[in-house]
C-alpha cells in the first residue's frame, strides 16, 4: 500500500481532503508508530494498550505486535455505567487513552435507549440482484433509503435535494474517487489538480497534487473540495479560488446540529454526506451525494459500478430504517422519543464544556474559540462544537503529540494536516468511559 499523507488540512485544498476518520484506513502504516512506545513499558502494560486498538502477543514472541480492535474502550452493555470515582479508580495513570481516531461509539447511548427501533429482518431471499431500480439512473440506489435521505435533509434543513441526483456510496472514500473520476476529464493535456493521498492510492493520470487553494495561481481546470465545517479545527468554510475552469466539490459531513448551527439550506452542484457522521454508524460503510448535473451523477455511477458493481442493498436497507427512525424522533409534532440531534448537541455541548474546563485547569493548552451562530434546525444560537478538537500545545513544548504520548495519551498531530506539530487533532466522538478519563488526565497535566 502506498504511503498516505494526511487528508486533512485547516485549508481547503485542490482537491480533496477525505472527510472520514482515516485513521481506519491508514492504520496500517500509521499503528507502527502510535504502539511503538518506550520499550521501558511493561509487558503488562502494554497488555492494557488493546484499550487503545494495540496489543502484544502473548505466547512466544512477546515482540511481534498484532491488532485486536480498533475500538480505544470495550462496548458497554446498555445498564453499565461508571461514576469518574469508579474511573480515576480503574485507571492509575498507567492506561493508554487513544483519541487519536474518529470512531463515533459516543452514539451507542442513544441507539441503546432507542432499542428495537432501527432493527431490521432481511429475509434470504431479499436482496439477491444486483439491481434495486434500473429506472432510476444510479441503478443500485435503494428506493427506501433514497426517500430517508430527502426526507431527513428536509427535516434538518441543511440541504436542498430536489433537482439533485441521489448517488449512494460505500463511505466517503468511494464517492470522493467517483466525484474526481466524473470531474477529470478524459482527454485533459494534462492531470487536473488534485490531493496526493488520492492520486498516490490509485494512481490515476487524470488528476494530480496542487496544493493548498489560496495559492492556486495556475491556469487550466481545477477541483476545490470545500469542507465545511472543516476537519479538524470545525470553521466555517468558502471557496477561495476564483479563477475560471474550476469545480467545486462540498464536503458537508459535519453539516449536521450536533456539530454545528445550520443556518441555511446548502444547494450547491456537488454535496458529499455520510451516514457515519450523522448517526453514528460508520460501521455501516454508506454515503451519499447529491449531485446536480445528470452526466456527472451518471459518470460516479459508472465508476462506483467499475468499482464495487454498486452499493449493498443490506447496508442501505439498515441506513433507510436509522434515516427514519431519526427523523421520526425529531417530527414537530412530537414524539415519544427525544429528538435525535437535540440529544446528542447536548451530547457535544457537555463534551465541548469538559474539555475547556480541562484546558483551563491544565494551563498549558488552548483551543479555538469559534463564534455562535443561530441554528434553525435548534432554534437558538450555540458555538460549532465540532467531532474533533484542535488542541494547542502552549509555552515549550513544541511537539504536542510526543507531549502527551508521554502523558498516554494518543493524539493526531498537526503536522499530517499540513500545520504546526504543536497541536494535535483530538476525537471528541469516543465512549463516556474514555472521554471523561481523557478529560481528567488532562487537566493533570499542570504547567
Amino acid at each position: 500500500m502506498a504511503k498516505i499523507t494526511p487528508l486533512f488540512s485547516l485549508k481547503n485544498l485542490l482537491v480533496v481532503s477525505l472527510a472520514l476518520n482515516v485513521s481506519l484506513i491508514w492504520r496500517a502504516m500509521h499503528e507502527s508508530e502510535k504502539c511503538n512506545f518506550d520499550s521501558s513499558f511493561s509487558l503488562q502494560q502494554q497488555r492494557r494498550s488493546v484499550m487503545a486498538g494495540c496489543v502484544l502477543k502473548e505466547k512466544e514472541h512477546v515482540s511481534e505486535r498484532t491488532h485486536l480492535s480498533l475500538s480505544s474502550s470495550p462496548s458497554p452493555s446498555p445498564s453499565s455505567s461508571l461514576t469518574s470515582t469508579d474511573i480515576q479508580s480503574q485507571d492509575g495513570g498507567e492506561r493508554i487513552i487513544n483519541v487519536d481516531h474518529g470512531d463515533p461509539t459516543m452514539y451507542e447511548k442513544y441507539w441503546q435507549k432507542a432499542g428495537d427501533k432501527t432493527t431490521i429482518v432481511i429475509p434470504g431471499w431479499q436482496s439477491l440482484s444486483y439491481f434495486s431500480d434500473v429506472r432510476n439512473l444510479c441503478w443500485f440506489l435503494e428506493p427506501e433509503f433514497a426517500k430517508e435521505v430527502v426526507r431527513l435533509h428536509k427535516v434538518v434543513g441543511n440541504a436542498i435535494t430536489e433537482n439533485h441526483h441521489i448517488v449512494v456510496g460505500t463511505g466517503s472514500t468511494q464517492l470522493f474517487q467517483a466525484a474526481l473520476y466524473a470531474l477529470s476529464s478524459q482527454d485533459a493535456s494534462e492531470p487536473i489538480s488534485s490531493y496526493p493521498s488520492i492520486t498516490d492510492c490509485v494512481k490515476s493520470r487524470l488528476y494530480k497534487w496542487a496544493g493548498d487553494a489560496k495559492r492556486f495561481n495556475k491556469d487550466g481546470p481545477y477541483i476545490e473540495l470545500v469542507t465545511s465545517p472543516n476537519n479538524p479545527d470545525g470553521s466555517v468554510r468558502q471557496s477561495v479560488v476564483n479563477r475560471s475552469g474550476g469545480i467545486l466539490v462540498h464536503d458537508l459531513a459535519y453539516y449536521w446540529p450536533q456539530y454545528t448551527s445550520i443556518t441555511y439550506p446548502a444547494d450547491h452542484d456537488l454535496m458529499l454526506f455520510t451516514v457515519s457522521k450523522s448517526t453514528g454508524h460508520a460501521g455501516t460503510r454508506i454515503g451519499w451525494a447529491l449531485v446536480k448535473d445528470m452526466e456527472v451523477a451518471k459518470k460516479m455511477t459508472k465508476y462506483i459500478e467499475l468499482n464495487t458493481i454498486g452499493v449493498s442493498k443490506d447496508s442501505q436497507l439498515r441506513a433507510a430504517k436509522v434515516l427514519k427512525v431519526v427523523s421520526d424522533s425529531c417530527k414537530p409534532s412530537g414524539s415519544e422519543d427525544e429528538c435525535f440531534f437535540e440529544f446528542t448537541n447536548h451530547q457535544m455541548s457537555t463534551r465541548w464544556k469538559q474539555l475547556r474546563m480541562a484546558v483551563q485547569k491544565s494551563g498549558l493548552f488552548s483551543v479555538p474559540e469559534l463564534p455562535s451562530q443561530f441554528c434553525t434546525f435548534l432554534g437558538r444560537a450555540f458555538e460549532p462544537q465540532p467531532a474533533f478538537a484542535w488542541l494547542k500545545c502552549e509555552q515549550e513544548i513544541e511537539d504536542c503529540e510526543s507531549f502527551l504520548k508521554g502523558n498516554k495519551i494518543l493524539t493526531r498531530s498537526g503536522k499530517h494536516f499540513g500545520f504546526s506539530p504543536k497541536y494535535v487533532r483530538i476525537s471528541m466522538l469516543d465512549r463516556d468511559e474514555n472521554y471523561n478519563l481523557f478529560v481528567q488526565r488532562l487537566s493533570k497535566i499542570l504547567s
